[in-house]
């Protein structure tokens, strides 16, 4: 069975052909912003302008080497509404011309697919933190169910508005990953935990207001361990609550190899395993809708015309994980 999957509900948009085997082919096109942050607008024009070129090529690698796709998958949210509606489109128009099913994939859950898929974990406590999102899961009676999440914003999120603040370019985070493995000391920043949930609006805006008095190396390094140490320590609980020996990070703040270092730290301490897929099914990639979809139409999911509506505020917990 092939998967043609598309995914764009924030900066990337990409499109991917998957079978059980592994991705066969993948394109993508990254909108960049001249300067801030994402603009939801300036996104979703970029992606309608890069479609027709980046789903071209994936059907013509399937036209040459003559391959049939046997449905069609998309992310249909949680992400940006400009976003998620131009995916929507292009994937209902193409199961439309095809006649091929339709999937919907739920974004969050896909990370977690691809990660469970590429990293070979089976039942792990996952920790899912990107630009967006910063959410510490287990599989749980039939659902991702979610043991903390942040209150705010995400990490990346908070890593990034930092960067910007002190005139770093985008993207932020591999530049403060780079400075921070130059930091002399550690700088106290609040330190954010409340219950199992997290908070890292007033750490990422503490971190600017010490980057004018501190070494911003120093500066770096400390909002990095402080959010970090704040993940590995609501992962731990959850890996205790939910029963788990694996834990795995997924997501696009996953690249970073600090956070991967404390956590591998924490479960050879637990006696636990810790799981990383490759670095380039980190970050948001077609072939993760595909294999996600893949999975939910062999047991038996498929999302109709009339349900393809786009979800923005997708959550995770909402999907009944039928495949498992």
């Amino acid at each position: 069975m092939i998967v043609f999957g598309l995914e764009g509900t924030a900066w990337n948009l990409s499109a991917a052909l998957v079978d059980e085997q592994g991705v066969i082919y993948e394109k993508s096109a990254t909108y960049s912003p001249a300067k801030g942050g994402i603009h939801p607008r300036e996104a979703a024009q970029h992606h309608a302008q890069h479609m027709a070129e980046v789903v071209g090529q994936v059907l013509s690698h399937c036209r040459q080497q003559g391959l049939k796709i046997d449905a069609i998958a998309f992310s249909q949210g949680p992400g940006l509404g400009p976003c998620l509606r131009t995916v929507a489109t292009a994937a209902r128009t193409l199961s439309l011309r095809l006649g091929v099913p339709l999937v919907g994939a739920n974004h969050c859950v896909s990370h977690i697919e691809v990660g469970k898929w590429q990293s070979g974990a089976s039942d792990p406590a996952v920790i899912y933190v990107s630009g967006a999102n910063s959410q510490v899961l287990a599989l749980r009676q039939g659902r991702y169910r979610i043991f903390g999440e942040t209150l705010d914003i995400s990490v990346g999120n908070a890593i990034d508005k930092f960067a910007r603040s002190v005139g770093l370019s985008h993207p932020g985070g591999p530049k403060v990953e780079e400075l921070a493995s130059q930091a002399k000391q550690y700088i106290p920043l609040p330190y954010t935990v409340k219950g199992m949930d997290l908070s890292f609006s007033g750490l990422s805006t503490a971190a600017t207001q010490a980057a004018k008095k501190y070494d911003l190396a120093d500066v770096c390094h400390s909002l990095q361990e402080t959010a970090f140490a704040m993940l590995v320590e609501v992962t731990e609980r959850a890996m205790a609550h939910a029963e788990k020996k694996e834990a795995m990070l997924v997501g696009g703040v996953g690249a970073n190899k600090r956070l991967g270092e404390m956590l591998n730290i924490m479960c050879e301490e637990r006696g636990a395993e810790f799981f990383l897929p490759p670095r380039k099914f980190m970050g948001d990639n077609g072939s993760m809708i595909a294999y996600t979809g893949l999975i939910m139409l062999k047991s038996g999911a498929s999302t109709t015309l009339a349900e393809s509506k786009v979800r923005p505020n997708y959550r995770t917990d909402d999907v009944p994980v039928t495949w498992a």
